[in-house]
């Protein structure tokens, strides 16, 4: 074992039996964040594609968007 996990366990040891529960209950919520921060996170867009979709994809929604496209495209003068 590494001088680390050495000195870890020591203090564990030493700690009262309510603030050794509060240490697991810590380290357990370490670990389960970063299993969730690497794991599953690519899944996400598309269930929020298609939840965004049904508020999304209706045809005022198309008209708003239409109008605002038209605005912002910049007018190009072609010069031959």
């Amino acid at each position: 074992m590494n001088t680390l996990t050495e000195t870890l366990i020591e203090e564990i040891k030493a700690a009262p039996e309510p603030v050794q529960q509060e240490v697991f209950d810590f380290l357990n919520f370490l670990k389960t964040r970063q299993a969730a921060r690497g794991e599953g996170r690519e899944d996400l867009l598309p269930l929020a594609q298609t939840a965004w979709g049904a508020d999304w994809n209706t045809p005022e929604e198309d008209e708003a968007w239409r109008d605002l496209s038209a605005a912002a495209r910049p007018s190009v003068k072609l010069v031959l």
